[in-house]
């Protein structure tokens, strides 16, 4: 970190300063040789027969980190004087079930929207089969730049759109950062649910309540149904220096691959059969996680409807010595089912709040894919 610290004398002191980029500067094509070199197979191996969507996922991660440096890159600077970290995984959306382990993998991306010390970064998965490569999905990761030692924000090289394919990228770009805000200014933590939503979580509670008693105390499961307390698992990572990045913290894909398969493993025990990934959608990566840490994941069904499956992922770190525990992530994630699985039902009102949220989630993916 001392070699970093010499760095600061880099830095740009105004994004005017930083020379203008193109998307084409930043783009890259990357080949995962499953199909030509099965020596590496193993690791991306899961017991279907099929390629590990958590190795995918801390692929991406690399990638998107790989093509912001790409895009900030100075000729004459011999290493960067950025940190560029991952600050959320905007939406993941897959256009196929499976993803087949002995065919080679391509990964293409550049930065596709700039703002001042953020990047926007589109990226494409696609499989080789009889010769020509196919769509598996396509990523939008929001990166951020930050001073050598992680502690500020630094600025950006400014992004400069070519044709009118690319000022259309650039302008969902825009597009993308004022959906995200009115997301997050309409959360369930912040505003109340909306008359439509109050409704539905009044039916819920009428469907469950004891018609031999007359009791707001007294619920009854309706048929076909699993209450929310009972659908959830849990899981602990201890975090080794094995998983750590060039800043000494855990490596948010690693962080990924972890929830995913916990999420992954919520929705197959809730389900009774293998579950397929349909949408990864809105991670925030709220604090880094430190080497050593105590890493608790949460997985939580929150909604379902016919079979599809939202599961939320919540992790946080427990600092042993405090005794304190610190939220670090929120991961959603859309699975659909082989077959149709039972509803679930929140009992309280902060289950209403889960239940609601996986609802606007689930919403927001099937109006994409």
């Amino acid at each position: 970190m001392q070699e970093r610290k010499a760095l600061h004398t880099l830095l740009a002191k105004r994004q005017e300063d930083l020379p203008p980029r193109r998307m084409k500067d930043s783009y890259l094509e990357v080949i995962l040789p499953l199909g030509s070199q099965p020596e590496i197979r193993e690791k991306y191996l899961n017991v279907h027969n099929s390629v590990r969507f958590g190795r995918i996922l801390e692929d991406l991660d690399s990638l998107g980190v790989l093509i912001c440096y790409t895009h900030t890159k100075q000729e004459m600077q011999p290493r960067s004087p950025l940190s560029i970290v991952t600050a959320l995984v905007d939406k993941i959306n897959l256009c196929k079930k499976i993803i087949y382990p002995d065919c080679d993998i391509k990964f293409t991306g550049n930065v596709s929207w700039v703002g001042r010390t953020s990047m926007e970064v589109k990226m494409h998965m696609l499989q080789l089969h009889d010769g020509d490569y196919s769509p598996v999905l396509d990523a939008t990761f929001v990166m951020v730049a930050r001073d050598p030692e992680n502690k500020r924000p630094a600025f950006v090289n400014p992004l400069v759109p070519e044709t009118p394919a690319e000022e259309e990228i650039f302008k969902q770009g825009e597009l993308n950062k004022l959906k995200r805000i009115d997301f997050s200014t309409a959360s369930l933590l912040k505003m109340a649910p909306t008359a439509e939503e109050r409704n539905i979580v009044h039916d819920i509670f009428l469907n469950t309540l004891d018609t031999r008693t007359v009791s707001f105390r007294s619920r009854k499961l309706p048929p076909n149904s699993v209450w929310m307390e009972d659908a959830k698992l849990k899981g602990l990572q201890i975090c080794h220096p094995q998983e750590r990045n060039i800043f000494n913290r855990i490596f948010g894909g690693f962080l990924m691959r972890k929830a995913f398969e916990l999420g992954w493993a919520t929705a197959c025990s809730y389900g009774g059969s293998r579950p397929f990934i349909v949408s990864v959608d809105d991670i925030m990566f709220q604090r880094p996680v430190e080497v050593g840490s105590l890493l608790l994941l949460s997985g939580q069904v929150c909604y379902t409807e016919k079979n599809y499956i939202q599961v939320r992922v919540h992790s946080e770190v427990y600092d042993a010595d405090t005794r304190e525990q610190q939220t670090t992530n929120i991961f959603h994630f859309t699975f659909i089912s082989e077959n149709e699985v039972p509803r679930v039902v929140p009992k309280t009102y902060g289950e209403s709040m889960l239940y609601l949220d996986g609802k606007r989630h689930f919403a927001a993916t099937m109006k994409e894919i």
